[in-house]
């Protein structure tokens, strides 16, 4: 008896939500949308019961590809969730599950159920180390007292919150997902990231603090004489400032950068030309963008260096022998020195810029070191997941060769065959998935070294612009076959 027959008991009574019958109208999508929308901001703003106020948030760097909100309900994010996926892409791309999750009803039950069964685990996995095992979510002396159950049943406390949390957060991706428009993954990035642009653009405290307004307080301030500068800005010190410091300039250019790149890149495709084999005069293309995989796979590559960040937070607070080499923490429980630090993603210009005069305090052939180290960890891994993504979601050559044939359309000028075509597919897909995944790596790690607006990672905000970008393109669609329902059946959406 195979693992398939062992577990289907288990994994097809998982609970799921019910997918729609019959075609869902759009303006009920919409509606399903913005109402799990609401729904992520409101568990955002639910904090914990029992937590001691004042931590830091220690995936504050990761925070807005994992989404959530530290200290609230929503302490995890989609870790969970990604961590989850990388498993399961990972035991797919080497063919270890043995699901046919293309052609198969079954295997895709049993697919979504081990998907719940892990995220399950994730949740477990990542939530209860938090909580019994490091300082990043301590109990509240206070309310241990007050309930008189002690340090550890608070911790248990604290963690039954997160945990639910993490289930929320599965089943309102999953309502999106089968209701809604997109995915609800992509939506909480998008809102997550949003809202700190959002911020770093407009946030106004009465132009006094300097650190905490928006960019355009801040130069509002800048031009009134209510923030003066420092100094003069023809010195070096002032240039720092406009450009590095209060007056966000690079960040603003990297932002906007970013924005203009990933929408072009999003543009850029090759046109493979395609005929109807029996519709005479029917013609259409197969698009092969440049970010064929898109941008999501940056998301477990992130992923994977936050898991490595919190093993190594594990490590310092239980292991008190742990060695310099690697890792040494301060007081607020960062890592600046040793193996952890070295694999650490830069987050800002003072971390490396040593003319900035912040926080570089490591030799420069460390630092050169960090930077090489990253940038090899995502241009990379960016190539590899982009590989596993392809595969693993019915969008390499193989899988879009059988797309084509049963579509009834063909390559002109090649016999109408999943072989031939299947060839002519393999000499762009994963040429371009390589290319574009590497080349996403490249921009998230350039935006993280020169800043951006919000402090918003360079992860972060190529996730939020090709997932908008994407969106967009859906909507569009959707809108499309609302006009025309006959389009709708041609596409077999209903």
């Amino acid at each position: 008896m195979g693992w398939k027959e062992t577990a289907e008991p288990v994994l097809t009574r998982m609970p799921t939500v019910a997918r729609p019958e019959g075609h869902v109208s759009f303006r009920r999508k919409l509606t399903w949308t913005a109402g799990i929308l609401v729904m992520y901001f409101f568990l955002t703003n639910v904090t914990l019961y029992g937590l001691r106020t004042g931590q830091g948030d220690f995936y504050g760097q990761f925070r807005s590809i994992l989404a959530g909100s530290s200290g609230s309900i929503l302490q995890l994010g989609i870790g969970p969730i990604v961590t989850a996926s990388i498993v399961l892409q990972l035991l797919g791309g080497a063919d270890l599950l043995g699901l046919d999750t293309e052609n198969d009803p079954r295997d895709q039950v049993l697919y979504q159920g081990l998907q719940k069964l892990l995220v399950g685990v994730m949740i477990v996995l990542t939530g209860a180390p938090m909580v019994f095992a490091s300082p990043i979510l301590s109990a509240d002396p206070a309310v241990v007292q007050s309930l008189g159950i002690g340090v550890r049943g608070v911790e248990a406390l604290l963690f039954v919150q997160i945990a639910i949390g993490g289930i929320l957060l599965l089943f309102m991706d999953e309502i999106v997902s089968k209701w809604g428009v997109g995915s609800g993954v992509g939506l909480f990035i998008i809102a997550g990231v949003s809202q700190r642009l959002v911020g770093g653009l407009f946030s106004w405290s009465g132009l006094t603090s300097g650190s905490s307004d928006g960019f355009f307080a801040v130069w509002i301030g800048i031009l009134t004489g209510s923030q003066p500068l420092s100094s003069s800005p023809l010195t070096s010190e002032g240039l720092s400032t406009i450009f590095l410091g209060r007056g966000m300039i690079l960040a603003m250019i990297t932002t906007v950068l970013i924005f203009v790149v990933v929408v072009y890149a999003e543009s850029v495709r090759i046109e493979i030309p395609l005929s109807h084999a029996r519709v005479k005069g029917a013609r259409g293309k197969f698009p092969v963008k440049l970010i064929y995989a898109s941008v999501l796979p940056m998301i477990l590559v992130r992923a994977l260096q936050a898991n490595l960040q919190f093993l190594g937070q594990i490590l310092h607070s239980q292991w008190a022998g742990m060695p310099a080499m690697l890792g040494e923490y301060n007081d607020q429980g960062q890592v600046t020195e040793g193996f952890f630090w070295l694999i650490k993603p830069i987050q800002s210009p003072q971390e490396w810029m040593w003319f900035t005069g912040a926080t570089v305090t490591q030799d420069w052939y460390l630092v050169l070191a960090r930077i090489g180290i990253d940038l090899t960890f995502m241009i990379l891994g960016g190539a590899v997941f982009a590989i596993f993504w392809v595969e693993t979601t019915g969008m390499g050559p193989e899988a879009t060769a059988k797309q084509i044939q049963n579509s009834g359309m063909q390559i002109p000028g090649f016999r109408r065959n999943p072989q031939v075509i299947e060839k002519v597919m393999e000499r762009y897909i994963p040429q371009v998935t390589v290319i574009g995944g590497a080349l996403v790596g490249l921009l998230a790690v350039m935006a993280n070294m020169l800043g951006t607006i919000g402090q918003v990672s360079g992860t972060g905000l190529l996730l939020t612009v090709s997932i908008t970008y994407k969106l967009y393109e859906e909507i569009a669609e959707e809108q499309l076959m609302e006009m025309h329902p006959m389009m709708r059946q041609m596409f077999g959406s209903e």
